[in-house]
Parts: structure tokens; C-alpha cells; sequence
């Protein structure tokens, strides 16, 4: 009986284990081990479960279109942060920390920036007046978040067309 109850309490922690999300740490740590490995820079991107926002985001990252370039000239990696209570086990821990660390704690969600090999900042997603350009929609910001990956990446006048198009339709 006795044995029995420890390996109820012990598959109790282990299925909670299984919900806990990787430190942020961690997961920036794998990606830059990744990005050093393959030559590229890191694309980081702090973002939770209820930003429609950071779901438009992801999705145009991630279309057939787009998936290829990104994954040609980036690592990308996700940080979970500022879910609501019934979600907080989806947050990485110490992810707010380290969104604070790289000025984006106010930002807003997304908020991404592109890191060398070596974690440091080449660029992030603030335009010059110091506005969180989140995921861009308007002309203007797309135009931002075009330059932003030029200055980050090796990306081609015709890889930066796809993105811009993508970006520019109504999500």
C-alpha cells in the first residue's frame, strides 16, 4: 500500500513536470548553441497564448512562403511570458526577467530582437520613436521590420519582397 502511494505521488510530479515549460534560459541557450553551429542569428520572440498578435506573428513566419527564408537565415526561438493566471504553467520561467533584461518589460507583445551567436543585440523591434513595432501590419512598419532583417541577416532583395507581401496582407 505504502509503495503504492509513492508511485502515485511520483507519476503526479512527473505529469506536472511535463507542463512545465523549459527556463528561458535554457531555451536561449540552445538557440544561440544552435546559431553558432550553423552560422546564423538568433530571431527571439517573447509571446503568449492570448496575443492575437503574436499568433499573426507566428503564422506568417511560418507560411510555406516565409518558413524557408526564416529558417534559412535564423534560428528562431519562442520565450512564453505574461500569461493570464489560468495559464501560467505555459510561461518559461524567467522569461519576463529576460525580456526585461533586453528593454522590452513595457514593450508590448511580441516583442522580438535578432542576437548573435554570442547574445548580443543586433537589432530589436523598436522604431526610432521607441515604439514597439509588435508584429508589423502597416507599410510603415513592415518597411521598419524589412530593414531590421537586412541589417540582421544575409536576407535577398527578393527573399525581403516575400516577407514584406506576407506582412502587408490583412491578417
Amino acid at each position: 500500500m505504502k509503495f503504492s502511494k509513492i508511485l502515485v505521488i511520483a507519476g503526479l510530479l512527473l505529469f506536472q513536470l511535463g507542463f512545465a515549460q523549459e527556463q528561458a534560459d535554457v531555451v536561449l541557450k540552445k538557440a544561440l548553441t544552435e546559431a553558432q553551429a550553423k552560422n546564423k542569428n538568433v530571431f527571439l520572440i517573447f509571446h503568449a497564448s492570448w496575443c492575437k498578435w503574436c499568433h499573426v506573428m507566428e503564422k506568417n513566419m511560418n507560411l510555406p512562403e516565409t518558413k524557408p527564408i526564416f529558417d534559412k537565415k535564423f534560428v528562431t526561438a519562442y520565450i512564453d511570458v505574461q500569461e493570464m493566471e489560468d495559464k501560467r504553467r505555459l510561461e518559461n520561467p524567467g522569461g519576463e526577467e529576460l525580456m526585461t533584461q533586453y528593454k522590452g518589460k513595457d514593450a508590448g507583445l511580441p516583442f522580438w530582437l535578432v542576437l548573435n551567436p554570442r547574445g548580443e543585440v543586433i537589432v530589436d523591434s523598436f522604431n526610432n520613436k521607441n515604439e514597439n513595432l509588435g508584429c508589423p501590419s502597416t507599410a510603415e512598419e513592415v518597411d521598419m521590420f524589412a530593414s531590421k532583417l537586412k541589417k540582421s541577416s544575409a536576407i535577398n532583395d527578393k527573399e525581403i519582397q516575400i516577407i514584406k507581401e506576407i506582412f502587408m496582407k490583412k491578417n
